[in-house]
């Protein structure tokens, strides 16, 4: 089904909004007049402000414009419960709106087609589809999050074009260049939470914030520590932001302490004493995390691919060769390196492009995206 001009503007709209309003949807909301006109147009604004088609309704309002009779084109179903704002159905049916063009359904059992059923119970014309890929690839953490109860995990790394992440010695910074760390940067600002390891806060004590891009919003912080090893003296904890500490068993001197710097420590075991990362995921989903962005060393990323955890890769490849590093197969393989190619992880490329000098991958885990 052909998108549309007016569908492509809310996708945009959309798009803009994406490093503000975890854990909402980010949507967009064109609003026409039957001549054609531009009345009014919005996106959903943070957590706890009005969604798009509220801000369509008052940009049309300030503009002057009476939105009898206009169709609204919406890049997700209007919501019609009361959560943090009110119905978005209902401010379309109270101006008078005569027509809603949305591009997909809500997956939010709390909406799932109730706010298509109360527009077309109040005479408001409903036409379904219009720019429905688009619009779910932009929210498929919310989409994640809603049908599998658990976030959407995209693995950052970057390597050489040999596929080393660092020197023998441990040094890795800076592999890519600077165009590829800010490119970086803004997929971090639109996660729902960033996820490491003990070992990457011991070693490196990063911060892990957002820094190179424009953002008012820092995700929350989320470390795999089996025995609470984290210092609490760690940089991570010098914000405001939260920060979850997954572990595998409470030791209280240890939690209490990063407890007093502002973490919230929970335990999660799995039958190897290790923390049991597909519980820690669906413990993410209940605290509302959309999108997980995993910037991890080769021991937890190994983790997570064998695991079969990771939905999607996000590859900065430099123009270098460094000839020694890690073995990918080996950490992220059950048992070591494959012996044969029918056990491979298959995936799927979703986009390539240069950044800079370097090169950017997106690829997806075959069929990962099928729910």
């Amino acid at each position: 089904m052909a998108i549309g001009v007016p569908m492509a503007q809310a996708l945009a709209l959309a798009r803009a909004a994406q490093r503000i309003v975890p854990p909402n949807p980010a949507v967009g909301c064109v609003i026409l007049a039957p001549d054609g006109r531009l009345l009014g147009q919005g996106q959903t604004q943070r957590t706890g402000g009005p969604h798009a088609e509220v801000m369509a309704l008052r940009d049309a309002q300030s503009r002057g414009h009476s939105v009898a009779g206009a169709t609204a084109y919406v890049t997700l179903e209007p919501c019609a419960h009361h959560g943090r704002t009110g119905p978005c159905c209902d401010a379309l049916i109270a101006a008078g709106i005569g027509r809603v063009v949305a591009a997909l359904a809500d997956p939010n059992p709390r909406v799932a087609g109730q706010g298509f059923e109360r527009l077309r119970a109040a005479g408001v014309a409903v036409e379904v589809g219009p720019g429905a890929r688009a619009a779910r690839e932009l929210n498929i953490g919310f989409f994640s999050r809603m049908v599998r109860q658990t976030p959407w995990v995209r693995m950052k790394v970057a390597s050489s074009l040999d596929g080393k992440t660092g020197l023998h010695n441990g040094v890795s910074q800076w592999i890519t260049g600077p165009a590829a760390r800010t490119d970086g940067h803004a997929w971090r600002a639109r996660a729902g939470a960033i996820l490491t390891g003990v070992g990457t806060v011991i070693e490196d004590d990063p911060m892990l914030d957002v820094r190179l891009v424009e953002t008012d919003r820092q995700p929350p912080l989320v470390v795999v520590d089996s025995r609470l090893q984290t210092p609490p003296t760690a940089r991570i904890l010098s914000g405001q932001r939260p920060v979850w500490i997954y572990a595998a068993s409470r030791d209280e001197a240890r939690a209490a302490a990063l407890e007093a710097r502002g973490a919230t420590v929970v335990c999660l075991a799995n039958a190897d004493g290790k923390v049991d990362l597909a519980a820690m995921l669906a413990d993410l989903g209940r605290r509302e995390v959309n999108e997980l962005h995993v910037e991890a060393g080769h021991k937890l990323n190994g983790s997570l691919l064998r695991e079969r955890l990771v939905d999607e890769l996000l590859l900065y490849l430099a123009p270098k060769l460094i000839g020694s590093g890690l073995d990918m197969a080996s950490q992220s393989q059950p048992g070591g390196p494959l012996t044969e190619l029918t056990g491979a992880l298959p995936l799927e490329f979703r986009s390539v492009e240069m950044i800079g000098p370097d090169l950017r991958i997106v690829a997806r885990v075959a069929g990962r995206d099928e729910f």
